[in-house]
């Protein structure tokens, strides 16, 4: 009786000394780590730390196991991974030796954590598994490192599912309360160092907005609608104050006084592809199209040393109306004839003046202007010029047809194919008319 409970007495000393991972003068049990490529590691180990870090090593190493094999007067339990994977156990099974609450700082990254927890998993350390959640729910992550994270965490169930909170779908209510900051910020005028945020909401209102491989953050319903036109509303009234405090100046438009307007112009033209997104442009269309006698004798592209915010200032105009033409000769949005007209009266003149003064400033390559001219930008209003003059009645082409033959600029816009359709559509006109008088029972005009 007194020898077993000697022996049973130094059996506790020995498992309360500190042990040491690779330590062989202690250790009783041998891991053996395989590859199928042939690597055959022994790792020593202790079995009653493998017992308690690990449900799979106490499972192998009890008495339901049937066969434990002997190595080296040691216990030995071999484990198979990949080679990718061979790493991640060593790390693991020297995870079984440190304290606790000093794991956060031997996580050595996102990969690497990684890796760690789907070995932990694997060999069902519960200790492991809670850290390295808990440290991969805390850290930062590269969008490659988020990637290898979805591909890998799904299928590990839901104890690690705390890791992709961060990914989770938002409520809707949410989603639409940070709309509604966004647009308002989007649409303000605020201090010139907060220009950035303004730009990078604008930028992210509009992917929220956008159909690409996924749906729509936001769908465009009434509520959005709503808010959209009211803060749009309060943009395009600040514009519409700009222009009255320019239209007044007499003189040259100060430096100053350009960077402000371009600010707006960039906004409006930033508000067109959202109203075109919520299919709700006409306002803006109706107040650009009011404004666009102001802003065409504000800007002025035909100065005859135009500097570079003045070509800066044109080109912006140019984008905001090549939008604005571009929903009205396209029929998204409805407007008269006589509207329809007065469009072409007015910008038709504009832009053939800014072509070659904006192509200048870019070819000449000046250093101070900097200007980032879309490459379909002539093209898609030419398209648009042509597209508008052949919705309006055949006497008014006529006109417009007449003046740009004896225009300077005839190069640009080019209405060849507007004057093509033109001359069809006048030669066909009587016989047309005559077939139609004939359908409806009249007889036609001599």
């Amino acid at each position: 009786m007194i020898l077993t409970h000697l022996a049973a007495e130094e059996e506790v000393i020995e498992a309360m000394a500190p042990c040491y991972f690779g330590d062989r003068s202690s250790s009783d049990t041998v891991v053996r780590l395989r590859t199928s490529d042939g690597r055959d590691d022994w790792l020593y180990c202790h079995s009653h730390i493998l017992i308690e870090k690990s449900n799979y090593f106490a499972d192998r190493l009890s008495e339901k196991w049937p066969t434990c094999q002997i190595l080296d007067s040691r216990n030995c339990v071999e484990v198979y991974c990949q080679e990718s994977d061979f790493d991640s156990h060593v790390n693991v099974l020297r995870l079984f030796y440190v304290k606790e609450n000093s794991t956060d700082e031997i996580w050595h990254g996102v990969r690497n954590a990684l890796g760690i927890l789907r070995v932990a998993v694997e060999l069902e350390c519960p200790q492991i598994v809670s850290a390295c959640v808990n440290y991969l729910e805390a850290v930062p992550w590269e969008e490659t490192e988020e990637e290898e994270i979805l591909k890998t965490i799904p299928s590990m169930g839901s104890q690690v599912l705390p890791i992709l909170s961060r990914l989770e779908p938002v409520n809707p209510l949410a989603i639409m309360r940070i709309f509604q900051s966004a647009i308002q910020l989007a649409t303000s005028s605020p201090p010139p160092d907060m220009n950035d945020l303004k730009t990078s909401a604008q930028e992210q209102l509009e992917y929220m907005l956008t159909e690409d491989d996924d749906e729509p953050l936001l769908k465009a319903d009434d509520e959005i609608r709503s808010e959209v036109k009211q803060c749009m509303s309060r943009l395009v009234a600040r514009f519409n104050s700009l222009l009255e405090s320019l239209f007044c100046e007499s003189s040259e438009l100060a430096s100053e006084a350009l960077h402000v307007l371009q600010f707006y112009l960039s906004d409006l033209s930033w508000a067109c592809q959202i109203l075109t997104k919520l299919e709700i442009m006409r306002d803006l269309v109706i107040c650009w199209m009011d404004a666009s006698d102001k802003v065409v004798k504000i800007v002025h592209p035909s100065n005859p040393e135009p500097n570079g915010e003045t070509i800066k200032t044109t080109l912006k105009t140019v984008e905001v109306a090549a939008k604005v033409l571009e929903s009205i000769a396209y029929g998204n949005v409805i407007l008269p004839a006589s509207k329809r007209l007065h469009a072409v009266k007015v910008w038709l003149p504009f832009v053939r003046v800014a072509k070659p003064a904006i192509d200048s400033a870019v070819s000449s390559g000046d250093d101070a202007v900097e200007l980032k001219v879309d490459g379909e930008l002539w093209q898609s209003l030419e398209s648009t010029f042509v597209s508008l003059v052949l919705t309006l009645p055949s006497g008014d082409q006529a006109d417009i047809l007449t003046e740009w033959f004896g225009n300077n600029y005839i190069r640009y816009p080019d209405l060849t194919e507007a004057f093509d359709v033109w001359c069809y559509r006048s030669k066909v006109a009587k016989r047309r008319l005559a077939i139609l008088d004939g359908n409806n029972g009249g007889s036609s005009t001599p």
